[in-house]
């Protein structure tokens, strides 16, 4: 990257923060509410102050700019799956990646928090943002526990900070274990001394405690209810053992990856469990994935269970490929509308946010898509985002530099700008 173009990425993402709020009448468009509405025909959008005021048919607003939809598509901004977005900037250079801890002294620290880290500046966030994504849940990764940390809700609107409530990130299985003495029984072996320690069980000063006293205020907080703990597992066997574990502790979990959770999908349905699945995963790629399907989320779906979506590998510079992973589970027999509901009010509801973005609905953000066609088509675009009632700049750096290439031939080679 140039020291220009990241100059170019910078100011487009800061002009988002400048530009404000507009009335606006999205008119005649086919309104994918993803909520109790479901899909309206020939409707009208209307947004004032940020907030979306009504959805309906021949509805009149004075004075609000508006937008022509001739009927194609409007859905609430997108989720962009568990990422690093704002994290990770480079990720083959450690200085600008922010997503782990790695402490050889007490390396179990659930009280670590990646949200403090997060740059809204980060060229990461036009890229993703143009593609139709408004909000990403941004996870801490495992480094040297396979307690990972905290992390929560980002919009991708500019915003400093986190909305909704925090979420703990574990990791089990295989990847796991290499970081608990090598076993997937370890791994539950710690996990039960830690929460011994946060119940109060294990006195504070034992030498034997793996938790600080930040880290049992972290931990005891998730095991009162208040917040997710967001499981990173794909073995059938270790999806069981954490139903059982889950029930034990009475801790509400959502799973990530779950490649074999088609297997347990009445259980997971019943615990109302969510389940992130990467809808990609179709193949044995290790010994914790020999069960992986292509109509896994159809088949989590037809039991009951919330089904949205995450990317098993470099899911911040490729988050626009969520949409690819809604559309091939569409494509395997998972209903349109619930694929939809996975990218916008499954992980707006699973992580506490449910009442700001999600839906298209009276007193919900104005985060909302217009598409050139089937959003989860890949061949379709995303014509123009708002993100609380702002027209986000759908320009990046990807396309500064195509728009760079792609000037008329000069005296100069195309790549040079004057």
């Amino acid at each position: 990257m140039t020291v220009r173009s990241l100059a170019v990425a910078i100011a487009l993402a800061s002009a988002s923060l400048t530009a404000f709020a507009q009335d606006i009448l999205i008119r005649n468009a086919t309104v994918h509410t993803a909520g109790a509405q479901g899909t309206l025909k020939n409707a009208d959008v209307l947004v004032r102050n940020g907030v979306v005021q009504a959805v309906g048919s021949g509805l009149a607003a004075p004075g609000a700019t508006v937008v022509e939809a001739n009927g194609r598509p409007l859905t609430p901004a997108f989720f962009g799956g568990i990422t690093e977005i704002g994290l990770e900037e480079v990720s083959g250079e450690s200085s600008t990646v922010d997503a782990s801890v790695t402490l050889q002294d007490q390396p179990m620290r659930p009280e670590f928090d990646v949200t403090l880290a997060y740059n809204p500046a980060s060229v990461v966030i036009p890229v993703t943002r143009v593609e139709g994504i408004g909000f990403t849940l941004l996870a801490a990764s495992t480094g040297g526990s396979f307690i990972a940390g905290q992390g929560g809700v980002m919009r991708l609107d500019g915003s400093a900070d986190p909305v909704g409530p925090r979420a703990l990130f574990v990791r089990l299985g295989s990847g796991g274990a290499e970081l608990a003495g090598k076993s997937r029984a370890a791994q539950w072996m710690l996990l039960d001394q830690m929460v011994a320690e946060a119940r109060g069980r294990v006195p504070a000063d034992s030498p034997h405690a793996l938790l600080t006293p930040a880290g049992r205020a972290t931990l005891a907080r998730y095991l009162a209810g208040n917040g997710r703990i967001v499981v990173q597992v794909n073995r059938a066997a270790d999806i069981r053992q954490l139903l059982r574990w889950a029930q034990r502790e009475n801790v509400r979990i959502a799973i990530a990856g779950g490649a074999e959770g088609w297997k347990l999908a009445p259980q997971l349905a019943q615990a109302k469990v969510p389940v992130f699945v990467d809808a990609l995963a179709d193949l044995p790629a290790d010994f914790d994935q020999i069960g992986a399907t292509l109509e896994n989320a159809a088949r989590l779906d037809a039991a009951g269970v919330s089904v949205s979506f995450s990317q098993a590998g470099d899911a911040s510079h490729n988050a626009r490929k969520i949409r690819q992973l809604a559309g091939n589970a569409v494509a395997n027999g998972l209903p349109w509308e619930d694929g939809l509901a996975g990218l916008t009010r499954v992980p707006a509801e699973t992580f506490g946010v449910g009442d700001r973005v999600g839906t298209i609905a009276p007193g919900k953000l104005a985060d909302l898509v217009l598409w050139t066609a089937d959003p989860l088509d890949v061949s379709s675009t995303a014509e123009q985002v708002w993100l609380g009632g702002r027209a986000m700049p759908m320009r990046s750096r990807q396309t500064e530099l195509r728009d760079r290439y792609l000037q008329p031939a000069g005296p100069l080679p195309r790549a040079y700008s004057k």
